[in-house]
Formats: structure tokens, sequence, C-alpha cells
């Protein structure tokens, strides 16, 4: 069947993304990881750009996991007991005892009832989102949460969708208060660091808003957080927002193994009952092939390591490299936005001036990402820096002084 005409019309939609200049265009890729050596840290080499070596400053791996030798060879281990792929969605043949050990860690790590492990975090947030919410349900959200609560209202059926400005907890309560009667329960969903800012949401203030009005609600107001960022890159003991914020409120929590443990796949915790009821309804679940029990034998060792004496220096050591990072931008005279999170944005505030700044970093070795409308709101447009526990402080002072010859050579 041709489709010359229907490819047309999509190649218009390629053209206006470039001409916004918002287009994601070709994606690097990496062909070799050169080993940290010295003070410097681990550095990568890109197809195309020869031998050329590259500071990672835009990966989600905030603890190093992801080369650490014994979760590597967890993962090795995992493949050689149990072969490289599940074979089956869970229900059927695909749950093996290492899935179920991952499972009961997380559960325990986070001190919930029970866990399900999903094929990623943004999956988790669809599936919890659109199975949980009722057609008495009212969802609240945060208006700067990530694309999957987006995604995962938008396939929710409930009766009815609220929004509230981002971090403006006198309208989020504004908004509770004048559901009531309106509905069973309310969801209330954010993130719980915003990924795009490094910002986080006070989720022990939300938390008492949301107890204040819960009886309210013949059927709760059921909290719904998701931590991707947070787990695993904060808090004195990697226990990310809820721990930062001292917390206890969080009735379903989000989370993957795809950023802090450097592995692949999200998971959720909560209630038994709850668990159990997504297991049974959950589509996202039910009809997806789970990760494979070599990533979960490789995602339980990490999670063993976070939670342990090494963890918590791995955590100190990306803390501190952080404050070194955001206290260097400040000091060349850049905007950031202060937060004790590895996500440290530099406020650029104009599209091309972005993009400029993203080039000259790549030409210099340094690989970062520039965020433009409408992934941020016209006027927050930003270049992301993720800090991570692989950085030296060889590697963030070779970046500030990348950063403060950009101020001076482009204009």
């Amino acid at each position: 069947m041709p489709l010359a005409n229907f490819v047309k019309e999509l190649q218009k939609g390629i053209d206006e993304l470039n001409a916004a200049g918002t287009a994601k265009g070709a994606e690097k890729v990496t062909v070799k990881v050169i080993p940290a050596k010295g003070d410097k840290g681990p550095r990568y080499q890109l197809e195309g750009r020869g031998e050329q070596e590259f500071i990672k400053m835009n990966s989600n791996s905030y603890l190093g996991m992801s080369l650490n030798t014994e979760v590597l060879e967890a993962e090795e281990a995992g493949a050689r007991n149990f072969g490289v792929g599940p074979g089956a969605v869970r229900f059927i043949s695909g749950s093996f005892s290492a899935h179920l050990e991952l499972e009961k860690k997380l559960a325990a790590f986070h001190k919930r009832g029970d866990c399900m492990i999903t094929s990623s975090a943004y999956t988790s947030m669809l599936g919890v989102a659109s199975t949980l919410a009722g057609p008495e349900t009212i969802i609240l959200s945060d208006e700067l949460n990530h694309n999957c609560i987006i995604n995962a209202m938008k396939l929710a059926r409930p009766k009815g969708k609220k929004v509230f400005p981002h971090l403006d907890l006198k309208s989020m309560e504004q908004q509770i208060a004048e559901s009531v009667g309106q509905c069973a329960n309310m969801i209330v969903i954010t993130d719980g660091v915003f990924s795009m800012r490094g910002d986080y949401a006070p989720l022990d203030e939300m938390s008492a808003i949301i107890k204040k009005y819960n009886d309210k609600f013949p059927q709760d107001i059921v909290f719904l957080v998701d931590d991707s960022h947070g787990v695993g890159a904060y808090g004195a003991t990697g226990r990310g927002t809820e721990e930062l914020t001292n917390c206890d409120g969080v009735d379903v929590l989000v989370a993957t193994l795809g950023k802090a443990f450097g592995v692949n796949g999200g998971y959720i915790v909560s209630d038994k009952t709850l668990i159990t009821y997504l297991r049974e309804k959950n589509p996202f679940y039910i009809y997806t092939n789970p990760i494979t029990p070599s990533e979960a034998t490789a995602s339980l060792k990490a999670v063993e390591i976070l939670d342990s004496p090494a963890g918590k220096k791995r955590l100190e050591h990306l803390a501190a490299m952080t404050k070194k990072f955001e206290t260097g931008l400040v000091d060349l005279g850049f905007e950031t936005i202060p937060s004790p999170h590895p996500v440290v944005p530099l406020m650029v505030r104009d599209t091309e001036k972005t993009a400029r700044l993203v080039t000259f970093l790549h030409e210099n070795g340094v690989l970062a990402t520039g965020l433009n409308f409408p992934v941020v709101p016209k006027g927050d447009q930003l270049i992301r820096f993720q800090v991570s526990f692989d950085h030296t402080a060889h590697d963030i002072d070779a970046v500030l002084d990348i950063l403060k010859r950009s101020r001076e050579e482009i204009k």
C-alpha cells in the first residue's frame, strides 16, 4: 500500500519541530565506555566522534550502579541461572524466584506491605492511575508532573480531572475542599522530584492536607507519588523524597530500577491488598513481560548495596559533588534552582541560547541535555545537568571550566 501522501504529512510535522528548535534530532550513540582512572571518572566515546572522550552529565544513573562490579557480576550470574529473557508474562510462566526476592526486598526497603515489579516506571504510573481511578474518582495533579502522569490521566476514566499550579498547596487544598460531596474518592498525584528542574514536592505538607480532608470522602483520598528520580538519589539512606521530607503518608509509591539502581524496570509499593488488586486488574502488568530474571538479580544487588554502609558513602559523595557543581554554577553567575537533588538545572530561558550552549558543551566533551518548550514552559528553557556518584572533583571542575569559557565565547 503506497504511503507517499501520509509520509509527506509526517515530514511536515518533523520540519515544524526542526524550525521551532524543539526536535530531539539524531541520537548520540555510545560506542565505548572508558573506566574511571586516577582522578577522572568514566569517559564515553560516541559514534562519529573518533577518539574524543566525553564526561556524561546527563545520566540518570545517580549512584553509578550500572558500572558497579558487584551489580555486573550479579546480572551475569542471573543470566547463567535463568536465561536472558523471562519467556512469558508473569501470570503464565514469567515469574522467577529472582523477581519475588526483589519484590520482597523493595517492599521491606520502603516499609510497605507488598511490591509489584513492572517493565518500567512509566508503565507503572499508567497502570496504577488507570486501574485505581473509577467513575466516582476525581484525580488532582501538579501542573508540572511528568509526562507519564499526564498520559495516565488521559488514559484514566475518572469522574473528573483537576490540576493545581506547581507546588501551590493552597490551590491544592482548595480543590480538594471543592471536591467534597462531588465524588466517592480522590487520587492526588505528584512527582517526588520534578525531573526537569530538580525541585521536589513537600510531601509531608501535602500529606497533612490530605489527612485533613480524608474522612470527608467515603472511599478516602489516595496519595500517589512517583519518586523515580528521588529514590536512591538523596535522603540520608537513599529513600528519596519521603525520607527528605519526613513523610509517612504516601499511599502508593511508584519508582524505578532504571535510574539510581542502574538497571531497568519499574516498581510499585503499597498496601498488600492494593498490590494484589493491581496484579489482577492492571493491564500494563498482566499483558507485558517483566524485566528479565538477570535484571532482577542485578537490581537486587543494587538495592542491597544502597541499603548498606557502602551505599551511604555513595550518597555522601553524590551529595558533595552535587553541592560543588551547584555552588560552581552560582559562582560563575549562572542561574539555577537550589536543591539537594543531583538534577542541577542551568536556567537559560531562551531556546536558541540553550541550543548554542548545549552544542558548545558537546564540542568540548560534555554531554548535557537542553530542554525547551513544550517539554518545559516558555521562559523556563534550561540545560539539565545530572551529577552522578561516578563524577570526581576533577570532573566537576572540568565541566565548570568549560562553562566559564562559554561565557566568553557564546554571545
